[in-house]
């Protein structure tokens, strides 16, 4: 199994980033598929998570109505759309699966993980 996050980069408070999860390996219509990030510091934390089967979402608190996450079926990937970006949210963003049918929000899990990509805002 591999997932390969990608779009990271550095952008102003206020502006908009897409990350993308690429997932490959096996089938993935059963899994839950998350996004988490860690700050310099600090321990990773949930971002926002989606049931591939059902489209189903679940947002941390702190990006709820900026961040959206969602999933594109023909090309087995996960996005993270993050507008209204600000300077604390700043971190590495890690994508994440696991294979059980609920939703967690707790990094131990999930089975699967990514190798993260850095998001820099600037205020």
């Amino acid at each position: 199994v591999q997932l390969q996050a990608s779009g990271g980069g550095l952008v102003q408070a206020g502006g908009s980033l897409r990350l993308s999860c690429a997932a490959s390996g096996r089938t993935f219509s059963s899994y839950v598929m998350g996004w988490f990030r860690q700050a310099p510091g600090k321990e990773r934390e949930f971002v926002a998570a989606i049931k591939w089967s059902s489209g189903t979402t679940y947002y941390a608190d702190s990006v709820k109505g900026r961040f959206t996450i969602s999933r594109d079926n023909a090309k087995n990937t996960v996005y993270l759309q993050m507008n209204s970006l600000k300077p604390e949210d700043t971190a590495i963003y890690y994508c994440a699966a696991e294979s059980s049918p609920f939703l967690k929000t707790y990094p131990g899990a999930y089975d699967y993980w990514g190798q993260g990509t850095q998001v820099t805002v600037s205020s």
